[in-house]
This record gives C-alpha cells, structure tokens and sequence, in this order.
C-alpha cells in the first residue's frame, strides 16, 4: 500500500490519520499522570502494526517522541529508552496480520516486561545507585517494582484507546481502511 493517494497525489488519508493517532497519543506523556503510566509502549506497537512501510513504522512514532522528549528534556539513559521503543515496533510489526484482542494483551505485556528488564538493567549497568553485582541488578529490579504496575496499566490503557479506537475509525470511514492487495 502506498502512503500517497492514489488520484491526487497527496499523502493518503490513512497515513495522515495514522500520524495524527501516534502523534496525539505520543503528546499524551505531556499531561499530568501518575509515573510510568505513558503511551510509549502502545504507541510503538500501534506503530508496528498499522503502518504498510516499516520505515515508517518507526520513523513515526520516533518523531513524535522526539517532539515530546525536547519539551520533557533528554536524560543519559534516552538512547536505552528509544532501543527498547524501537523493540515495541518490532513486536508491533507481528500483529500486522492478527490483531486479535489476546494479540494485542500479549504484546502490550511483553512490551512492558521488555521495557521493564531493559531499562533498569541500564540504570544498573550504567548508574551508580546499585553495585554492579548480581545483588545489585537484583536490588535494582525489585526497587522499580513499585512502579511496574503502572506500566502495565498505561500500556493495556493506551493499547486500548489506540487499537481500539482505530478499530471504531476505520469502521466508520472506510477510506481509513488499507488498500487491499494488489492482484
């Protein structure tokens, strides 16, 4: 399917909408919420499974979080935060051909436990807090615990307002709907 529409040219009306979704869920992080409960998880696999081009699978919801990390400031773990973005989209591009409702829980809590094991190994391996011994990374995991329920919650919530939602657009405007196969 190509992002371009067909007789005029322009950027199609799916790849529009599909950027306008990732780009509000993605400015969602700028209201207040409780930590950790953030759209990053489901905007990444919203990305991987909507998006015809995997390009912009990631291209997309990597601007949109630029745009809000430049308001929110950058930190010296960012790089670890977007590697494990980037793996969302990589878990999102499975559910391109099921996007069944145990798909999409399946992937929002392997999401989280990927964004939970990879970011606060970083905080270990690279901060000082913890000493770096297995007690250590141990120390360090089960302090973010406390916090890890908030993920799980901000992703399942987010998965469901953008999948679903999506859902309910593409039922109702049909343009939204991909192109099918060209035969």
């Amino acid at each position: 399917m190509t992002d371009r529409h067909p007789a005029s040219g322009l950027i199609s009306p799916r790849f529009g909408a599909l950027c306008a979704f990732v780009l509000l869920a993605a400015l969602a992080r700028l209201l207040p919420h409780p930590p950790n409960f953030a759209p990053v998880a489901a905007v990444a696999l919203f990305a991987g499974a909507h998006f015809s081009r995997k390009g912009w699978a990631f291209a997309v919801p990597l601007a949109a979080m630029l745009l809000s990390d430049v308001y929110l400031g950058f930190h010296s773990l960012t790089l670890v935060v977007y590697g494990a973005f980037a793996a969302s989209v990589g878990i999102g591009l499975l559910l391109r051909h099921r996007r069944s409702l145990p798909a999409i829980a399946s992937a929002s809590l392997t999401s989280s436990v990927l964004f939970f094991v990879v970011t606060n190994s970083a905080v270990w391996a690279f901060g000082t807090l913890y000493p770096k011994t297995a007690a250590g990374l141990a120390a360090c995991y089960v302090a973010a615990i406390p916090f890890f329920h908030n993920t799980l919650a901000g992703d399942a919530f987010y998965a469901a307002v953008l999948f679903g939602g999506w859902a309910l657009a593409e039922r109702k405007y049909p343009l939204l709907r991909p192109a099918p196969p060209a035969s």
